[in-house]
């Protein structure tokens, strides 16, 4: 699967929070989000692997009750099953690989 940049079909995921998908596999799915300043992911856990590179911005996560301030060019790897939450300083761009891959995310 190619991906080719375009500004457009990105999905909401909830207030603040947009994401689009940029590659599939049968074993990892490369995803972009888009967060506003001031978006809240509450913490939740799922299945899937997730490895993230905070491209710009800034944020806080909670991973298994352990706080970490993301910047640019920080990255993070959340196992699975692990309940994590974040919280938006600045408005930020993400790059995430999710594995296996998120079949909620798919277009």
């Amino acid at each position: 699967m190619f991906y080719k940049k375009n500004k457009s079909k990105y999905r909401v995921a909830r207030e603040g929070v947009r994401f689009k998908s940029l590659a599939c596999g049968e074993k990892t799915h490369l995803t972009e989000f888009r967060l506003s300043k001031g978006a809240i992911i509450p913490k939740h856990s799922h299945p899937h692997e997730q490895t993230g590179y905070l491209v710009s911005g800034r944020m806080k996560f909670v991973i298994a009750d352990e706080g970490f301030i993301a910047e640019a060019g920080d990255g993070w790897t959340i196992a699975g099953n692990t309940e994590h939450g974040v919280e938006v300083f600045e408005d930020s761009v993400v790059v995430e690989v999710f594995s296996p891959p998120r079949k909620d995310y798919l277009p």
